[in-house]
């Protein structure tokens, strides 16, 4: 699969495992979908609480539901409804390391929405643990006769791997690589305004210029 052809996406279904994945993965492409009429679910598996976690000031849970109102903010300028968009609060950092019991019941919850024809997910290739598990469970939630794209976040050093798996699709943005650009700003907590954690997450400046690349890039395969 070199092209997927939009139009005929009638709804789909984002799987991300922290709040600015989705962003980072496939902004354009969310936006590109809503703009044609198409139904887009949006998952966001953990509580994205272990950016920061020596803050005092931020607490996980302060910091939680911060990130789940930028998230929310973001996927607004995307189109989003908010009957469309779900937290499922795993905890952030733990997930990959939780065994086969954690993914099955993550399968359960991700298959509880309506069945979608088109999946995007992290890729199985991705460098974080937490990636790789919730692209284990998309795998088990739904049939493999559903089109699915892979976005990698973290390409893998060791073995290296650094692109999704399977065929590549490339998605310019086009008119809507500035919209990218500006709602990644929108997590202002991973972009520097939590200070008080020395060995916390921040997106520099190199990585924002990764993040908001005017292509988006999918593999055909999970």
């Amino acid at each position: 699969m070199r092209h997927l052809d939009l139009n005929r996406v009638v709804r789909a279904h984002v799987v991300a495992p922290h709040p600015d994945d989705e962003a980072i993965g496939a902004f354009g492409l969310i936006t590109a979908l809503r703009s044609r009429g198409a139904i887009v679910d949006v998952t966001l598996v953990t509580d994205g609480g272990a950016s920061h976690a020596q803050s005092q000031r931020w607490p996980r849970a302060r910091l939680r539901d911060t990130r789940y109102a930028e998230t929310r903010r973001v996927l607004r300028r995307a189109g989003i409804r908010r009957q469309d968009l779900r937290f499922l609060g795993y905890p952030d950092g733990d997930l990959g390391f939780q065994g086969r019991a954690t993914i099955a019941r993550l399968a359960r919850d991700l298959a509880r929405r309506p069945r979608p024809d088109l999946i995007v997910t992290p890729s199985v290739n991705d460098n974080h643990a937490d990636h790789r598990a919730v692209a284990a469970a998309v795998k088990r939630a739904w049939p493999d006769s559903i089109t699915r794209l892979s976005y990698l976040v973290w390409p893998r050093i060791e073995p290296h791997r650094p692109r999704p798996r399977g065929r590549i699709v490339r998605r310019p943005l086009r008119t809507h690589a500035a919209m990218k650009q500006a709602a990644l700003k929108l997590y202002r907590s991973q972009f520097g305004q939590l200070v008080d954690d020395a060995d916390g997450f921040e997106i520099s400046r190199d990585l924002c210029v990764r993040f908001g690349h005017p292509v988006e890039r999918f593999g055909s395969r999970p």
